[in-house]
């Protein structure tokens, strides 16, 4: 296997990862914060961390589809 092609591997791993975590992590934290009763301000600070490991996650993707349409 070509190195070019474990590291589209390697990185759409990763993507899958960021995506599925950040998923996790945003509804846990949605539940936490109506138990405890956070504010809105304070829920916006995981929504917006949400947001930026979907766009990293999208740069990741990005990159893999553009070296493979290279080809």
């Amino acid at each position: 296997m070509s190195e070019d092609r474990q590291k589209d591997r390697r990185e759409g791993r990763l993507a899958a990862l960021v995506i599925a975590g950040a998923t996790v992590l945003w509804l846990a934290l949605q539940a936490l914060g109506k138990q405890l009763g956070w504010s809105a301000q304070t829920a916006l600070i995981g929504d917006l961390a949400a947001v930026a490991a979907y766009i990293f996650a999208l740069a990741l993707v990005w990159r893999i589809w553009r070296r493979g349409s290279g080809k």
